[in-house]
């Protein structure tokens, strides 16, 4: 367990972990208000669908140029710079819902505004942790805890949003999320980083680009884990914006029943990342990956079929834990080979397959599912997960091949 907790031995991961941990609860506060309040005036899928599309879309549209500035400036300021106006667009929110002046295409606009932050911060975030954790041989621990973060907040965060919408209204989730980003801010401002120096870059921020793309496609690790990861956030993730569907529909519940069936998933992720997290060996991750893909498939089509709450109960954490597994066991082995020059580039390749992808499954999602019905759409999304697990399992032996020679390259394991 003490090898597990390696990433601590760095006060500015402590530091992030504390601040980060308490943003990522309001932020999962905050998703789940914007759901609910959009579900609530409108009561469409479509609409459902097109939210989750407006507050990811622009990752993938956007993330490049989050990259770019991440290999270029200091990512410390930049970060504190993000979640400052993070914090001011969630008071804006709860005041425009205070007033009850907002309507569902107000809320999807306003969900397009956090897209654009977001498609700074993350690349900003992921190029960070290596300055937060020098030490190669701890990434893999501090990775594994980043996302443990998301899911405790995923876990936290939705049934604190039921209880704050059954007892008060979308509003004070939005203020909640508002007052969440201090705890982050505060832990970047008072970190003691010891920046490297950049060469100022010659290129063009398009050459830059298409520099980034080059290498990643010539590193064949990269080119067969990021399309496996975006094929999985595309197939897997629209069970999240599906889900007050389910929840009112299906379970005829409410706002809490809505955060039960997402906390069972954040309990799974959670789980999943801590099991990385306590590995002691760095190889074996490409298999992971493999069993996280089948598993995932195979629980969606099982949970679309699920009528009985508890059996939904019993899926979900499958569900997230295969997912997150994915997520988590691809971001440690990017960390670990990608050159330092090139990192920013590749984790905002990286996003967009993870986060930008999201947007994409729940725009279709929500068509398909005005058509089809949420239950059928999300068992067809299952099949086709465990498909592109059986299109990745053929090229396992390359990657383990190529992982092993990039190991070789940086010390970690022996010829």
């Amino acid at each position: 367990m003490i090898h597990s907790l390696r990433a601590f031995r760095h006060p500015n991961f402590r530091l992030f972990f504390a601040g980060q941990s308490v943003s990522l609860i309001g932020t999962w506060i905050h998703t789940m208000a914007m759901s609910w309040l959009v579900y609530r005036l409108s009561g469409s899928a479509l609409l459902l669908g097109l939210t989750g599309f407006a507050s990811l879309a622009p990752i993938f549209f956007l993330g490049p140029v989050g990259g770019i500035l991440a290999d270029r400036f200091n990512r410390q300021k930049f970060l504190v710079v993000t979640q400052v106006l993070a914090a001011i667009h969630a008071l804006v929110m709860a005041a425009l819902a205070y007033a009850d002046l907002l309507n569902a295409w107000h809320v999807i606009g306003l969900a397009g505004i956090i897209g654009i932050i977001q498609a700074a911060d993350t690349p900003l975030r992921q190029t960070f942790l290596p300055e937060m954790v020098p030490a190669r041989e701890d990434l893999p621990s501090a990775v594994a805890f980043s996302a443990f973060m998301q899911q405790a907040g995923r876990l936290i965060g939705p049934t604190i949003a039921g209880l704050l919408l059954a007892t008060w209204n979308e509003s004070m989730c939005f203020l909640v999320n508002a007052v969440s980003k201090l705890g982050v801010i505060v832990a970047v401002v008072i970190m003691q980083i010891d920046e490297k120096p950049r060469a100022p870059s010659q290129l063009r921020w398009i050459s830059q680009f298409s520099d980034g793309l080059r290498y990643a496609w010539q590193t064949v690790p990269v080119r067969i884990l990021l399309p496996t990861l975006a094929a999985v956030s595309f197939l897997i993730a629209p069970y999240q914006s599906l889900m007050p569907i389910f929840a009112a529909e299906i379970y005829h519940g409410g706002a809490d029943t809505l955060g039960y069936l997402m906390g069972a998933a954040g309990v799974g992720g959670a789980l999943s990342v801590l099991a990385l997290a306590s590995r002691r060996e760095i190889r074996g991750l490409a298999r992971i990956i493999l069993i996280a893909t089948l598993t995932a498939g195979i629980a969606l089509i099982g949970f679309s079929a699920a009528r009985w709450y508890w059996l939904a109960m019993i899926l979900l954490p499958l569900i997230g834990a295969g997912m997150l597994a994915v997520i988590t066991g691809t971001s440690t082995i990017l960390q670990i080979i990608v050159d330092d020059e090139k990192r920013g580039r590749v984790m905002s390749l990286y996003s967009m397959s993870f986060l930008g992808m999201v947007p994409m499954g729940n725009l279709a999602a929500g068509v398909v599912a005005d058509m089809i019905g949420a239950p059928l759409t999300l068992g067809l999304c299952g099949v086709c997960c465990v498909a592109t697990g059986l299109a990745y399992w053929m090229k396992l032996s390359e990657l383990r091949t190529h992982m092993r020679a990039h190991y070789v390259r940086l010390g970690l394991i022996k010829e």
